[in-house]
């Protein structure tokens, strides 16, 4: 069965974008091949996706999920009915208003892989609901002060057990297990 995952870049502070959504601060540092390769690893393990929309903005724009070099399903949150999308080999369905219903539907589609959760409003969602398994964070070093948090707003006490802790050039790699 597919265990269900949070993976983002985030700030030392907390965030996973600035406050007009703006994700520069994710380049332009120094990096190792060690950084790669865990990223890599994570995304190796990635068989579905869900993640926030608004109708078909999100792909329109070219906010594709893994700058599209993931080609696995893709399960966008939305809140008006809309027939699935196929673009560049990968398909997106949209499911409305129902995050369980996703986090299932992506579940079914990964197999014995990943179903990576993107955005902090959907990874609130699940959390809150019980759904995740792990968190896989890649800290940047970066302080932005303000910005769209990642785990701000949660209202229940959530433990978690170090799997993996690395640091290389760029980024502090995390990896935890979500008690239940």
């Amino acid at each position: 069965m597919a265990g269900v995952i949070v993976h983002a870049t985030m700030t030392v502070d907390g965030f996973i974008a600035e406050p007009d959504g703006g994700v520069d601060w994710m380049f332009g540092r120094p990096s190792a091949p060690e950084d790669d390769d865990v990223v890599a690893r994570v995304v190796e393990r990635i068989g579905a996706v869900v993640g926030g929309a608004n109708r078909t903005q999100t792909i329109d724009d070219g906010e594709i999920p893994y700058g599209g070099m993931l080609k696995v399903p893709v399960f966008l949150m939305t809140h008006s009915e809309h027939e699935p999308i196929e673009r560049d080999g990968i398909t997106y369905t949209f499911v409305v208003d129902d995050i369980e219903r996703a986090v299932g539907m992506a579940a079914q589609a990964a197999g014995d892989r990943w179903v990576s959760l993107l955005g902090g409003s959907i990874s609130r969602q699940c959390l809150q609901l019980g759904l995740v398994d792990e968190l896989v964070l890649d800290v940047a070093p970066v302080l932005l002060g303000t910005g769209i948090p990642l785990f701000a707003g949660l209202d229940r006490h959530i433990e978690l057990e170090r799997l993996e802790t690395s640091a290389f050039a760029s980024e502090t790699h995390l990896r935890y297990r979500v008690l239940r």
